[in-house]
């Protein structure tokens, strides 16, 4: 492990929010509570009691259907974009609310370790599959099964908060950001995925433009729009592609059909890589 990157260790508890000492590959807080580290290298803080679901967030199958098509190197552009964003700021300590399979987070890693960017890194997400996943892949960062809405993690602690295509929660986001830090956010733009959406859906129907988050509570401090076209060369491709992104529930199955039957398919990427600060 490069030295210049380490596990983020200011863990809470998520049933008393008393701090957690990691000792023998366990997380423990005063009140006896602990949580074990698996053999992957992650930690599950999500209390059955604040799961929505059995198994909550991505499956197994979207996780590594995203796996599959990221690996391919087809959104690379935007992830060379954030790196470059997160690191402008010299952040110390960056937390990425929402995972994934670890994709962004390693690309942002790996470009921090070549500028000699010292940073002390935390990850979660609600799905085990795409924590475990991630883990499996990366051991530069503390990665955790958690949720957005209750972080484990202590108050003022985060320079920089990641949230890729993921669910804000305001109030969350404030508490762990350090006065002045960061939180970055990639959000779909009007013309993403545009033809991947002709092709499945009968009519597309163009959404009002809104910020995910209000700026009653944060600034926005820059905003820069990512639009590139990547050409998916395989039915797999595609598959993985529409596999990954919520139109997979969205559309009928008259319209994954018409995607699943394509052996080619050229697709705009249209993000938006905001960056706010907390008023």
């Amino acid at each position: 492990m490069n030295s210049l990157i380490r596990p983020f260790i200011h863990l809470c508890c998520p049933l008393d929010g008393e701090p957690l000492n990691l000792a023998d590959k366990t997380w423990r807080c005063t009140n006896g509570h602990s949580f074990d580290v698996a053999k992957q290298g992650y930690v599950n803080l999500l209390p059955v009691q604040n799961k929505r679901s059995k198994d909550p967030g991505d499956s197994k199958a979207m996780v590594q259907a995203r796996a599959d098509f990221l690996t391919g190197g087809f959104y690379q552009p935007l992830a060379d974009e954030l790196a470059a964003t997160v690191l402008r700021g010299n952040p110390g300590a960056v937390l990425d609310a929402g995972c994934g399979e670890g994709y962004y987070l390693r690309h942002l890693l790996d470009a921090a370790e070549r500028s000699d960017c010292e940073l002390e890194v935390a990850a979660l997400d609600i799905s085990k599959w795409a924590v475990l996943a991630a883990a499996k892949q990366d051991k530069r960062a503390t990665w955790m099964v958690a949720s957005n809405s209750q972080i484990p993690i202590a108050a003022k602690s985060i320079d920089a908060l990641l949230c890729v295509f993921g669910f804000p929660v305001s109030g969350e986001f404030q508490r762990v950001l350090k006065p002045g830090g960061r939180l970055l956010m990639v959000d779909p733009a009007p013309d993403h995925l545009s033809e991947l959406k002709q092709v499945i859906y009968s009519e597309v129907k163009a959404k009002p433009h809104q910020l995910p988050i209000s700026l009653d509570d944060w600034q926005l401090k820059s905003e820069q729009r990512v639009t590139f076209s990547v050409t998916l060369p395989t039915q797999a491709a595609i598959h993985n592609l529409l596999t990954m992104t919520p139109h997979l529930y969205r559309a009928s199955n008259e319209g994954r059909a018409r995607a699943e039957a394509l052996t080619e398919l050229t697709v705009t990427v249209d993000v938006w890589v905001r960056e706010f600060t907390a008023r």
